[in-house]
């Protein structure tokens, strides 16, 4: 009986074994493949000759920065219309890529009247689909395209304030040094002998009054 049970229990473990066996592969093969993280941006539009071509390995900021300008579009809803041709100005082509396969396309319009527009082509790279949609362009994309290549005028207002604090300049160059000693104690003399001079006129006036009250006392 105990020997009959024994090699009962054996089947069971060699059919066990071999299911594992036999299901394991398939587990594998199901599992989903990570999405593929994008680390190139391309350029393409009015005045430009050759794509421009940004990559994270080169430049992080500024990719970070014109990354940033699109992606939020990807799954927000449509926030305006389409303005006419002749408002719009001129367009640019960004596609977001993993390496060499595009995963986004949109079309920005930094000098659009009224502000930068951008438009998210219902036709996207793969057999993914989304809705064509219009919005309203960030501030600060005419600065972004332009610190990357895009031959468009710099707008003064934006260069200060910038994107992260430093757009209008290279994004990955180096912050300015700060003042020279010899300069801020320069500052601060010229201030203290404004400051005494001042002060001295104060002084000499206040004596005069007292001088011209004493003699009509």
């Amino acid at each position: 009986m105990a020997l009959t049970r024994l090699v009962s229990a054996a089947g069971v473990l060699a059919v066990t074994a071999a299911l594992a066996i036999g299901l394991a592969p398939n587990a594998a093969s199901a599992a989903p493949k990570p999405a593929p993280k994008a680390n190139t941006i391309q350029i393409v539009g009015k005045d430009i000759d050759k794509a421009i071509v940004i990559t994270m390995a080169e430049s992080k900021r500024l990719f970070g920065s014109l990354l940033s300008e699109v992606n939020w579009m990807s799954s927000a809803r449509s926030q305006t219309t389409a303005l006419k041709a002749d408002k719009l100005g001129p367009k640019y082509t960004i596609t977001v890529l993993a390496n060499k396969s595009a995963l986004q396309t949109y079309e920005l319009f930094p000098m659009a009247a009224g502000g930068p527009r951008a438009h998210r082509p219902a036709k996207q790279p793969g057999t993914k689909k989304i809705a064509d949609g219009w919005f309203y362009g960030r501030l600060t994309m005419p600065e972004t395209l332009r610190v990357s290549g895009v031959p468009i005028k710099a707008k003064p207002d934006v260069v200060a304030g910038g994107i992260g604090g430093g757009v209008g300049q290279d994004l990955d160059a180096q912050a300015e040094a700060p003042a020279d000693a010899s300069e801020v104690l320069g500052e601060m003399r010229r201030l203290f002998l404004l400051n005494g001079g001042v002060l001295m006129i104060i002084l000499v006036g206040l004596a005069g009054i007292a001088f011209l009250i004493r003699r009509r006392v």
